[in-house]
């Protein structure tokens, strides 16, 4: 399984039955394919399908079934289809209970931003703003560095601010962080990876949660 996957399965996990889940393009489409047996959500593009499935399987994709990135799609028995803009009502509406957002940088307290990159074209905004405002909670699934080993997880945003709304939960390859009204908080550490690198890897201040405190003490690591 690939990183990518690893941080789809691990959102895939935060979500509970019942939910109506939109998800993003990039990491975000990979979480379709780890959806918990024990819980039936409704997956929710914003092209206008509630009800998106699986990948489809090798040479199994129908060219006219597609998500809000262009990517194949499966449906799911009793899915809708519906134009963009009753999906965008649906959204604005606040009718989407999570949303499972990708990311170019998130900053320490918590607000991200998605969508463009100065100097370079582009196509437009896209559900990002209206998905931030209009979604009970957000999650953003990314790397934890860009390509060149950049910190994503920034003090102070360097693209276009998305919205100002904080998002609820960060999944990185290395980290899991909740966000309250302080800013950040570290909760979970992925296997094998050590409090040390996060915090080499990590420009924003974060706090431990205080269980995740005890277990690096013990490990020999400390708190700070």
């Amino acid at each position: 399984m690939s990183i990518k996957n690893d941080i789809a399965k691990r959102a895939a996990a935060s979500l509970k039955d019942g939910d109506i889940v939109n998800l993003g393009i990039g990491i975000p489409t990979l979480v379709a394919d780890y959806i918990p047996e024990n819980i039936m959500v409704f997956l929710h593009s914003e092209n206008g399908i509630l009800g998106v499935g699986p990948t489809p399987a090798e040479g199994m994709a129908d060219k006219n079934l597609v998500n809000a990135g262009k990517l194949p799609v499966t449906v799911e028995k009793g899915a809708s289809f519906f134009d963009s803009a009753s999906s965008f009502g649906m959204i604005r509406g606040g009718h989407v209970d999570v949303s499972i957002l990708g990311v170019l940088e998130v900053d320490e307290r918590g607000r991200v931003a998605n969508w463009s990159v100065p100097g370079k074209s582009v196509l437009g905004v896209g559900g990002a703003m209206d998905l931030l405002e209009g979604s009970k909670k957000v999650i953003v699934t990314t790397l934890h560095t860009a390509k060149k080993g950049d910190a994503k997880i920034v003090k102070t945003l360097h693209y276009p601010i998305t919205s100002e709304r904080q998002v609820d939960l960060i999944i990185t390859d290395l980290a899991v962080f909740e966000v309250d009204s302080e800013g950040l908080i570290l909760t979970e550490l992925s296997p094998g990876v050590k409090l040390k690198e996060v915090k080499e890897k990590t420009e924003a201040a974060f706090r431990l949660k205080e269980d995740l405190i005890t277990r690096e003490s013990k490990r020999g690591e400390g708190a700070e």
